[in-house]
């Protein structure tokens, strides 16, 4: 079995970067048996979100990937106060609100809000995501103007750490467990600080005992063969 550990860039879906690994697979010499190689992610991330993803190639690693799915994970956020976004993050149609009238909470009031996050809680899929629903994604739906009700989802933040604060952009470090969504997370902040909030930036940063340092830049990716030495 063979796994990857793989820098996602951003602007790439996590299909695109199996994708790209399928192709390197392809011109690789492989055994008669292996020409068909399976090739799979464990756990999506973003097309704007960058950082850890996990590739499984050939067909015992790919059946195992959800072994990975499961794992707890850690995230980098940087957050935008004073706005919106449909989508949670960056890449929606983005509101800006009137920061003239608003009350900039303080570094002491970010860390006494961060600390109610922690623990389990339900959380409710963003209308954007990748989640089936009635046979269609999610994003599918909402691209069409149509929102639909999700079932809320039970999730758990083990830590929530503060990096940075400098109205308007506040940096986090999350440690979670798998299915939750750092976008809502971003927008929940916002709304409890009443400030409004969406996701500027996000990067994995390790899946389980596995960290982004010892991952793949795909640009430094030349062959299959010679990455899975």
């Amino acid at each position: 079995m063979n796994y990857l550990l793989i820098n996602k860039p951003e602007g790439w879906s996590s299909f695109d970067v199996v994708a790209f690994v399928r192709n390197r697979v392809k011109k690789t010499p492989l055994p008669d048996k292996q020409k068909r190689v399976k090739v799979g992610h464990a756990g999506t991330l973003d097309p704007f979100a960058t950082g850890l993803l996990i590739v499984g190639v050939g067909r015992e690693a790919t059946k195992k990937l959800d072994g990975f799915k499961n794992m707890p994970k850690t995230y980098i956020a940087t957050i935008k106060l004073g706005a919106t976004s449909d989508t949670d993050d960056k890449t929606g149609q983005i509101t800006m609100h009137d920061t003239h009238s608003m009350i900039q909470p303080d570094k002491k009031q970010i860390k006494s809000l961060l600390k109610t996050f922690i623990g389990k809680q339900l959380q409710t899929p963003p209308m954007f995501s990748a989640k089936w629903v009635d046979g269609q994604r999610l994003y599918q739906l909402a691209r069409k103007g149509i929102t639909v009700e999700r079932k809320a989802n039970e999730i758990e933040i083990y830590k929530i750490k503060l990096l940075e604060y400098s109205w308007p952009i506040l940096k986090i470090e999350v440690q979670c467990s798998a299915g939750t969504y750092i976008r809502t997370l971003a927008h929940d902040i916002g709304a409890k600080l009443e400030t409004g909030a969406y996701c500027q930036e996000l990067m994995r940063t390790k899946i389980g005992k596995y960290l982004l340092k010892n991952a793949i830049n795909l640009d430094n990716f030349k062959s299959y063969d010679e990455q899975s030495r």
